[in-house]
């Protein structure tokens, strides 16, 4: 986890050689940024390669994978908006990750679900970007 903010999240993968990151579908919208290695993203059923460099949009409720298929570790930035995990989260291993959320203690942070107008009402973002 690199970072937290009241509608989004940006986290570090770094998916070994021949690794994946599950065969997934999260309810909020995901941009990954491919910063070295080579892979396969299945986005909706339909295969594409990536690689270094390349940006895939991934819209709420959409299944996704990403395949590492190079001879090196497939790394990306990714921004999930709102937060999908929690603050703290640091996984070694897809294994160690799926653990976690499978047990509920990978869950984006209570503030992250709410409104946009229950955040206002409580003080957590102010249209005029103006705080005390």
């Amino acid at each position: 986890m690199l970072w937290t903010g009241l509608y989004s999240q940006v986290v570090l993968m770094n998916v070994p050689v021949g690794g994946d990151i599950g065969d997934e579908v999260h309810m909020v919208d995901q941009i990954l940024t491919f910063t070295s290695g080579q892979g396969r993203a299945t986005i909706a059923g339909k295969d594409q390669d990536v690689k270094a460099g390349d940006l895939v949009v991934v819209p709420a409720g959409t299944q996704h994978q990403f395949v590492n298929t190079g001879k090196e570790p497939l790394v990306l930035y990714t921004v999930y908006s709102q937060a999908e995990h929690a603050t703290d989260s640091v996984h070694q291993t897809k294994e160690e990750g799926d653990k976690d959320e499978d047990e509920g203690r990978d869950e984006a942070p209570e503030w992250a679900r709410r409104s946009k107008k229950e955040n206002e009402e409580r003080g957590l973002v102010k249209e005029s970007g103006k705080y005390d």
